[in-house]
């Protein structure tokens, strides 16, 4: 059963405006809290985490903490890399909310229209659980086979749907997770042609139905020459915004009494999806990752050591920002768990 989200504490103005602040519980005196952001902000890159930059605790609804390295502030744009998933998931349930899409039913690929092709039965809601079945190597480093850079800096980058949606099946859909970023791409257009709209009039879609209620003034997000927002990876915002997405996702849905996404669609994003024993990553759910800041928690997470982090049973939302190698992510993942552990204590 999925824990209970929590709702915002009266008196506590939403922060569509300005985050309202608060202070650190008194408890936290008796912790590593004050060492973990040492090891963190001690250098602008330090042994442990490489670079930090940036910082943000949201608890109650109220900012209780927030540092920035030399060179980064409250006013910069941070990448979102993979968090922009977390963005698209949002946008998805917008449309779903419209009545324009219906996760269950076949996704609008264009490729995929051929007589015969098993591909046409794939669904929105098996891209978004990464349970597509389809090909696809998500791989890092230039040295090696990968299929997402060469969507996003290579053959595929004029349109990076149509790139990701050319490759075959290799598993019978919902029998195999594998974390993909081509499929997010598929899942953007799928939702552009849903709603009618790219390029400027899916991005005038994301301001006002999404940006702009939350009051995230900063956010630049990416789209290919086809007019596709890059939903997988790009979608630049500053730390307090990236909070501020957090808290849409922590309050269910809803924001300053209004219900901006579909009943449901937060528990959807949250619900754990099929993995085989051998898929060698964490639990996933919906275009969001699952138990980073504990038992019930779940996670927008980027590349380099990107996260905004949403902690039901704290009411916590945690942000942040770096530039971390991959052999030092599990550290990083440690280091988060170990603040968000300082406030349960």
């Amino acid at each position: 059963m999925l824990p209970p989200l929590p709702s915002q504490p009266t008196g506590v103005e939403w922060p569509t405006q300005a985050w309202p602040r608060g202070e650190l519980p008194a408890s936290l005196a008796a912790t590593p809290f004050a060492d973990l952001l040492e090891q963190a902000f001690a250098a602008p890159s330090t042994e442990l985490l490489a670079q930090t930059h940036a910082l943000v605790i949201v608890q109650g609804g109220r900012l209780v903490c927030e540092r920035y390295n030399q060179g980064f502030g409250p006013d910069a744009t941070y990448p979102s890399w993979s968090m922009a998933k977390s963005i698209t998931h949002a946008l998805v349930g917008l449309a779903v909310g419209d009545g324009r899409l219906d996760v269950h039913e076949p996704a609008d690929a264009p490729e995929w229209r051929a007589p015969g092709d098993p591909r046409g039965a794939v669904t929105l809601d098996q891209l978004l659980r990464m349970s597509s079945g389809l090909q696809w190597i998500e791989e890092y480093l230039p040295d090696r086979p990968s299929d997402v850079i060469a969507m996003l800096f290579g053959e595929g980058q004029a349109d990076v749907a149509r790139f990701a949606a050319g490759f075959p099946l290799a598993h019978r859909p919902d029998s195999f997770f594998y974390y993909s970023s081509g499929t997010t791409n598929i899942v953007a257009r799928a939702l552009a042609r849903a709603i009618g709209a790219s390029g400027p009039g899916f991005e005038a879609f994301m301001r006002e139905r999404l940006f702009r209620p939350l009051g995230m003034a900063s956010p630049i997000p990416k789209f290919d020459a086809a007019g596709t927002f890059i939903g997988s990876s790009f979608c630049f915002a500053s730390a307090q915004d990236f909070a501020r997405f957090g808290l849409l996702y922590l309050r269910d849905g809803v924001w300053n009494g209004r219900r901006l996404l579909p009943e449901g669609w937060v528990d959807y994003a949250r619900t754990p999806t099929y993995q085989q024993p051998d898929a060698g990553s964490g639990p996933y759910g919906a275009h969001w990752w699952l138990g980073l800041g504990g038992p019930g928690s779940f996670s927008a997470n980027g590349y380099e050591g990107q996260f905004t982090v949403c902690v039901p049973d704290l009411d916590l939302i945690l942000v942040r920002h770096g530039a971390t190698p991959a052999d030092k992510s599990e550290t990083l993942k440690a280091w988060i768990g170990g603040v968000v552990d300082c406030f349960r204590r």
